[in-house]
């Protein structure tokens, strides 16, 4: 019988308001972090695994600075966004198939609000439920907070030192901020730094 072994799943996603239900999810983003076998983490290269879907809103309640963040045609999504079961069935389809034997754990910087959505989603939409189960979920805030010996109210994003930080840009696009969390998720992980993590900008 092989040895259980995790699979991470970086996760963005952009909505119209604070919570499900009232709100709706607009878009989310999927994007393979690496995995940890027997121990030791593998760092993917996360572009060539990838899923991404802009969804159909819920309900007809909006809050407009959350969607001048995101920049999506909430009007256009109405009309033209992908049904909510279809997309959390296929995501939910593909995590698992991506997985294989491991199990998929669900990563984001800050993984709280993400988390609420997506399991939230997943347990009202997908045919099949939550491929992350209740529970199976890392936030890298608090990962990243332990290490570098912060409090975490001052491990935001922004905080991070330069050797923890992505090459890309923070372009509040699910997929592209996804891509970008995978990268800072596997940074994190393989950071030896000595505790301090002062960014260069804090």
């Amino acid at each position: 019988m092989p040895s259980p072994y995790d699979v991470y799943f970086s996760a963005d996603i952009e909505t119209d308001g604070p919570i499900p239900g009232p709100y709706s999810m607009l878009s989310f983003g999927f994007s393979v972090a690496g995995s940890l076998r027997e121990g030791r983490y593998e760092r993917a290269e996360p572009s060539p695994s990838t899923f991404y879907r802009e969804l159909r809103p819920i309900s007809d309640r909006s809050d407009p600075e959350t969607l001048r963040v995101s920049g999506l045609d909430r009007d256009v999504l109405v009309r033209t966004g992908t049904d909510p079961t279809e997309a959390m069935s296929d995501a939910a389809q593909w995590i698992r198939q991506v997985a294989g034997e491991g199990t998929p754990v669900l990563v984001a910087y800050p993984l709280a609000f993400d988390w609420l959505f997506l399991y939230c989603y997943f347990v009202s939409f997908s045919r099949t439920g939550s491929p992350f189960g209740h529970s199976s979920a890392f936030d890298m805030k608090t990962a990243f907070a332990l290490r570098a010996g912060r409090p975490l109210a001052s491990a935001g994003a922004s905080r991070l030192p330069a050797e923890l930080r992505s090459t890309r840009a923070h372009r509040h696009h699910a997929l592209e901020d996804a891509l970008e969390q995978a990268e800072i998720f596997a940074n994190i992980i393989e950071w030896n730094g000595n505790g301090s993590g002062e960014s260069s900008d804090s």
